[in-house]
C-alpha cells in the first residue's frame, strides 16, 4: 500500500500472504482509528471499499522502508 496508492481489501489481502482475513479487517480498522489508513466507501452494488495511506501514514515511508531493507538484509544471512 506504501506506493500502490489506493487498495480494495482482497488487492491487500493478496500481497499480506499468510494474514487471515479477519486479522487483516481488524488491523485496518486500528490503523484507520490511528489515523495512518483512509478507509472510502462507494455507494455502488456491489460495495467497493478502498484503502489509502493519509498524510501521516506517508509520513512512516522512511521508517517502514527502512524496516524492510533490515529485513531483507537479515533473512539474507538467516538464510546463509
Amino acid at each position: 500500500m506504501m506506493n500502490d496508492g489506493a487498495q480494495r481489501f482482497a488487492e491487500l489481502g493478496r500481497k499480506t500472504r499468510g494474514i487471515s482475513d479477519r486479522i487483516l479487517s481488524r488491523q485496518l480498522r486500528e490503523l484507520e482509528s490511528d489515523g495512518i489508513v483512509h478507509r472510502e466507501v462507494f455507494a455502488e452494488v456491489p460495495q467497493r471499499v478502498e484503502y489509502s495511506l493519509t498524510e501521516y501514514g506517508q509520513s512512516l515511508r522512511p521508517v517502514t522502508e527502512a524496516m524492510c531493507q533490515w529485513g531483507k538484509r537479515h533473512m539474507a544471512v538467516g538464510a546463509a
